[in-house]
């Protein structure tokens, strides 16, 4: 059995273009994985194994690969940047027990770190901090420790400095140690030396060295008494207390350096061995009961003795096959063993395992609890099944994914296509569950939901390369929503008399508007039979049925309240058919007469511009029905957020570029839903109308 101990699960994670996946090449040279390094902006780095991500130079999809440092083995996933890829870096996180946020040395703590050290934060996942390209223009070390204090509200416990700045950076100082590690003009990365500390800074290295060990004691009662009298704790008890507060998320050990230039990696590595959590140590995966979905107390104890339990968290589909991405928890999985599937409660034989390197692969026979794997050719699983021993069936927390917001017509280029084009769909809805797609009844077109116009723009060159299925892609469509604002109290009865026995029904009924974000809402207050119980859960599937299309133009509705109060059956001509169908004319009857109203998605906007074009940006957002919320300067530029329309925000990127001469950055996201002004409502409806007559 291998030592737990000695495993690290990682993640490496940050905003585009702050350096994940150079930093994931220098750490793959460095353990002696890959001999070439590859660049991303040759189109060459190992993780970015897609042609769409070689050219773009992004990281689009998570790639994990194994390798080793100090007789650690690292199972490391470099996850994209991007927004419309969130549920890519999210995923990841649920199934890692450390990561390293990167953050860009000039750009400092950008729109994407946010969001994604808020995911790691609700995933609990232990980090350490690096503060990549110091060695650009405008780069400046302290300035993104303040950021990561302020914006982020995290505690940086600072582990190294930089030596020079810009095209002078050499080398950092190790605060702990007190030494200075500095590379020579070979690029090479083990081409450093270990000397003394600058005279110019050694003031300032003291200082730092005190606030580090005043933070690490914080961590252990006794040390901190013995410091206070004025007794220096030995370097173990220092680096043991400095383990504990980054398992625990009191503080982020920060370093830097330059992945692009060699400098400030090999320390990174030191620390991911000296003080992330082994999967022994972080809190174990709680088991969640399979009908309701809360947790049951029990937990996946990481063991290799236990009982299997793994969780599906990614599948790729590639040359050789669908592969499935697992992490065990517990247990041990080996070749040709029968496996349950708590979701589908099927059984599955385990076929081929392997263990990745990004696109390539290497064959095991066994893998235990802490591993992440791969395994060819499961038939029913999907991302976020939980597989077990079949003794011991478990169901561990489910992940949960945002809902799309945009949509697009399709239809193949030729009429051949067709079913080539739904082969291709459906496998990579399994791939991506931020990914939907869903045929128009009426129209018959086919319609792509994502995250954003790139992800959408992505999937279909995927299709076009990938599965050669060429497409005719619609414009762009914003998924609006329909609500009602008056309370109403109504009647409806439905009766049919037509020899044998008829139908009947009749309900009493109030509706009413609910608060934002609370769903369908069904109660009953029928007192003395009138409605018999068996017929209630009829009523409520009416009404919910009928949801999906509302009054307007025909968008699902939110946030509605039924209360059954009163009604009337017959003994014979009663049925849950008769009453189900009451209340799917009740809700025809009644909607259109309780204040229907368009919700449209308000997206939250982050726009980084240059100050000289702070004025233009603003103008633009507000034209666009924007609300700015907040601006705040820095180094570079200022950024704006504020929220705006989807609706408006179509083609967006091209229009920031143009404004401030192709120096303008911008990221959404999905906030939430509010009312249509009337002038865009009218348009929206009369569109969906036009559309519906063809």
């Amino acid at each position: 059995m291998a030592d737990l101990s000695h495993y690290r699960n990682i993640g490496i994670f940050a905003h585009v273009d702050a350096g994940k996946t150079t930093s994931t090449e220098r750490i793959l040279k460095l353990t002696g994985k890959i001999h070439k390094t590859g660049e991303v902006h040759d189109g060459a780095a190992t993780t970015d194994f897609m042609e769409q991500e070689a050219e773009r130079g992004i990281t689009i999809q998570s790639a994990a690969t194994t390798c080793f440092w100090k007789d650690h083995r690292l199972n490391i996933i470099d996850t994209p940047g991007h927004v419309d890829f969130t549920v890519e870096v999210y995923r990841s996180l649920k199934v890692l027990d450390g990561g390293i946020g990167v953050f860009c040395g000039s750009g400092g703590v950008e729109p994407q770190s946010e969001t994604n050290w808020r995911y790691a934060n609700e995933s609990e996942v232990a980090r350490l901090i690096f503060v990549n390209k110091l060695d650009r223009m405008g780069a400046d070390f302290y300035r993104v420790v303040d950021q990561v204090k302020n914006v982020l509200a995290a505690n940086p416990l600072v582990m190294t400095l930089p030596i020079g700045i810009e095209d002078d950076f050499t080398g950092v100082v190790d605060v702990l140690s007190q030494k200075a590690y500095i590379w020579d003009d070979s690029g090479l990365p083990e081409n450093y030396e270990v000397t003394d500390i600058p005279e110019d800074m050694v003031e300032k290295a003291a200082e730092y060295r005190e606030q580090l060990i005043e933070s690490a004691v914080e961590m252990d009662d006794e040390l901190m008494m013995a410091y206070m009298e004025g007794e220096e704790p030995s370097l173990e008890d220092i680096k043991r207390c400095i383990r504990e507060g980054t398992r625990t998320m009191a503080f982020f050990p920060t370093f830097c350096g330059s992945a692009f230039k060699n400098k400030g990696i090999q320390l990174v590595l030191d620390a991911v061995v000296d003080y992330l959590p082994s999967p022994t140590e972080v809190d174990a995966q709680p088991l969640t009961d399979e009908e309701t979905g809360e947790p049951t107390g029990e937990v996946a104890t990481v063991s290799a003795d236990e009982p299997l339990r793994a969780l599906a968290f990614k599948i790729m589909d590639d040359r050789f096959g669908a592969l499935t991405f697992i992490r065990i928890y517990s247990g041990k999985m080996e070749k040709g063993m029968t496996i349950l599937n708590s979701a589908t409660g099927k059984t599955e034989r385990i076929g081929r395992m392997v263990e990745m390197h990004a696109d390539e692969r290497n064959e095991i026979n066994s893998a235990q609890a802490g591993d992440i794997i791969a395994v060819v050719g499961m038939k029913n699983v999907q991302t976020g099944h939980t597989l077990c021993d079949p003794k011991h069936p478990c169901t561990l927390e489910p992940m949960i994914f945002p809902e799309p917001v945009i949509s697009i017509a399709v239809a193949p280029k030729d009429k051949g296509s067709t079913e080539k084009m739904g082969i291709a769909i459906g496998k990579m809805v399994a791939e991506d569950p931020s990914f939907q797609v869903e045929t128009d009844e009426d129209s018959g077109e086919t319609i792509l939901k994502g995250m954003g116009e790139l992800h959408l723009d992505i999937k279909v060159d995927i299709l076009k390369r990938t599965y050669g299925v060429e497409l005719v892609v619609g414009q762009p469509q914003v998924a609006y929503r329909e609500t009602i604002t008056q309370e109403l109290e109504d009647s409806y009865t439905h009766k049919k008399q037509s020899g044998g026995s008829g139908q009947f029904g009749k309900i009493d009924y109030r509706i009413r508007p609910g608060e934002p974000g609370s769903g369908f809402k069904f109660s009953s207050s029928v007192v003395g039979g009138n409605v018999p119980k068996e017929f209630w859960p009829a009523v409520e599937k009416g009404f919910k049925v009928m949801m999906e299309e509302g009054p307007l133009a025909g968008f699902p509705v939110l946030d509605l309240e039924v209360e059954l109060f009163d009604g009337a059956f017959h003994a014979v001509d009663s049925s849950a058919i008769a009453f189900e169908i009451a209340a799917k004319g009740a809700y025809r009857q009644s909607l259109p007469k309780a204040g229907p109203q368009l919700l449209e998605p308000i997206m939250k906007v982050d726009v980084f511009t240059p100050e000289d074009n702070v004025g233009d940006v603003i103008g633009d957002l507000n034209r666009r029905r924007g609300m700015i919320k907040d601006q705040e300067a820095g180094a570079t530029g200022v950024r704006i957020k504020g929220e705006v329309p989807l609706a408006e925000m179509f083609g967006y990127i091209g229009h920031l570029r143009t404004i401030t001469s192709g120096r303008g950055q911008f990221s959404m996201e999905f906030a939430h839903y509010m009312p249509c002004p009337q002038n865009v409502a009218e348009e929206v409806i009369a569109a969906e109308k036009e559309k519906n007559a063809k």
